[in-house]
Order: structure tokens, then sequence, then C-alpha cells
């Protein structure tokens, strides 16, 4: 009987670690399924830090050089495109329905300057794409879940000559996005998809 009721007391201890190793393995697999990030590099770790330091750039204060000492120099700062007159125009186009009195007056001063017109367009964004659910459906490939969160934010500066007359802010201040995947051949929905493809033609 001492034997016995030892057995009959160890299985349910041999149950919680054989529970807890699984855990573990499940816990191990899950860390690694894939995970990517993308994001155009800047000293901004927020929406709202990006947008707060745009907006305190101030049209009829701010020159170019205050924009540059602010981190915008496009010279150092590769979220930042230099933008012509040309591309302005291509920017502005919607304003040809816009009475000349209605139109903000950076932009009737871009207008009158011409190729005196320049401008900044930023673009920032920090993206987190993370493979979640079940590990083995997809390591075969049989369902693959991602999320992708993060943010982004753009802005348009424009400067005639050196002065900066006119900014536009915007962006995305919240990107949560859950993708599904299946393939019904697992492993094999690559070939299954060529044959399918091949017959086509």
């Amino acid at each position: 009987m001492g034997s016995a009721g030892a057995l009959a007391q160890g299985r349910p201890r041999a149950r919680a670690i054989a529970l807890a190793a699984l855990a573990l393995l499940l816990a191990g697999c899950m860390a690694m399924l894939p995970k990517g990030r993308s994001e155009v590099l800047s000293s901004w770790d927020s929406y709202d830090a990006a947008y707060k330091a745009l907006s305190a750039i101030e049209p009829y204060v701010a020159s170019r050089g205050d924009v540059h000492a602010a981190g915008l120099d496009p010279q150092q700062n590769p979220a930042v495109t230099v933008l012509h007159f040309a591309d302005l125009l291509q920017r502005f186009s919607g304003v040809a329905t816009i009475g000349n009195a209605e139109l903000d007056r950076g932009i009737r001063d871009c207008l009158r300057a011409g190729k005196q017109c320049s401008g900044y367009a930023i673009a920032v964004k920090k993206v987190r794409r993370d493979r979640v659910g079940n590990f083995w459906l997809d390591l075969l490939n049989f369902k693959r879940d991602t999320e992708t969160t993060g943010w982004s934010v753009e802005a348009l500066l424009v400067f005639v000559d050196d002065q900066l007359v006119y900014t536009l802010i915007g962006g995305q201040p919240t990107i949560r996005e859950h993708d599904v995947v299946r393939n019904p051949l697992g492993p094999l929905q690559s070939r299954g998809d060529a044959i399918i493809n091949s017959l086509h033609y």
C-alpha cells in the first residue's frame, strides 16, 4: 500500500511537470515566430511627439535654418524629401477651383514666387509586424496570423526663398491591422498554386 500510495501521489506531480514543460515549449515556439520592423529613423518615438514638434515650426516665423536646426535637414535626415516648384504645383493642383482670396496666405505667396518656392516633404513611420497564432500551423504554412501596429506622420513645409510660409501636418496616429492567410495545402501550397497557374496558360 505504501508503494502504491506513493505512486498515486507521484502521478499528479508528474502530470504537473509535464504540463509545465509543455507550456514552456509552447512559449518558446511562440517566441520563434518571425517579427519585423519597418521605420524611418527619427528622434520621435510617437505620433504625438512628431506632431507636437512639427506644429512648433511656425510659418512666417521660422526660416529654413530653423527647420534644419530642428533636425529636418534633408542632407542629414532621410525622412525629408526636397520638393521643387513643379512638385508643389502638382500637390496644389486642387486649388485651381478655390478663389484666390480663400487660399492660405502661404500658398498664395508660393504660387506668386514661382521657382523661388520650394518645399520639404516629411514622412516618418514606425511599424512593427508580429506573427501570432499557432506556431506549428505557421511553420507548416497552413495558417499565418500577422499583427501590424505602429504610427506614421507626414508633413509638408513650403518655403519662399528661405522663409517658411506654409505647413501641413497629417498621418495615422494608430496603425493596428490583423491579417490572416490560410493555405489548405500547407507546405505544398506554392506547388499547388504553380500547377493552377500553369493551367491558365
